[in-house]
């Protein structure tokens, strides 16, 4: 059985970050379903390489991530590997809500967004706000229609009910940031943020 390095409940709305030795396994469990996971990955050895959506999108041929998708990086490295996934179906073209994009896109001056919970969670490893790129969106629903337009109010209902995880297997030494998607108003969360576990495992048992 895999050692448990890490098991830890992450609170609605919180930010969360660790470091993912190379082989280690990182599940994000979607305790109660219907809950956004923003999700962002760098190379814990160097962080001036970052995840990067369309070098991921265009290797997979698809705007949908599941598992055996590999998470490349901006200099087309592999960060991650998707190994397990209940759900399918991940975005990773929305991005991540803000105190300034709630404002433009719902009128709302919200206490805080996912741009916000990156920015904590990646302060104590020296990185700031140019270090947030493009993310991605585990157990969000992004439809594009054949005309290539997007659903009115870009995200809808998650498909993730409670139990449903996504497990990722670190390719190299990686820095995870996430946060437990704090946003009300639009589907994303049902309007409800609940609580996710993270459970990181460890690869010789």
């Amino acid at each position: 059985m895999p050692k448990v390095l890490v098991e830890q409940h992450v609170a609605a709305g919180a930010p969360w970050s660790g470091i993912i030795e190379a082989g280690d396994r990182l599940r994000i469990v979607d305790l109660e379903g219907h809950q956004g996971v923003d999700f962002l990955c760098y190379n814990a050895d160097d962080p001036q390489e970052r995840y990067h959506a369309p070098n991921t999108i265009k290797a997979l041929g698809s705007i949908a991530l599941g598992a055996g998708t590999v998470l490349y990086s901006d200099r087309a490295d592999a960060l991650m590997t998707i190994v397990e996934d209940t759900v399918g179906n991940h975005d990773t073209i929305g991005g991540c809500c803000s105190i300034p994009s709630n404002r433009m896109l719902y009128g709302v001056d919200s206490k805080v967004g996912c741009r916000e919970n990156f920015l904590a969670a990646l302060e104590p490893h020296g990185l700031g706000w140019r270090d947030i790129v493009p993310n991605i969106n585990f157990f969000c629903n992004v439809p594009v229609a054949p005309d290539r337009a997007l659903t009115e109010g870009v995200f809808t209902p998650s498909q993730s009910r409670a139990g449903d995880y996504v497990e990722l297997r670190a390719d190299k030494r990686t820095l995870v940031a996430i946060s437990n998607c704090p946003q009300v108003n639009n589907p994303c969360n049902d309007g409800e943020p609940t609580p996710i576990k993270i459970i990181v495992t460890g690869n010789n048992g």
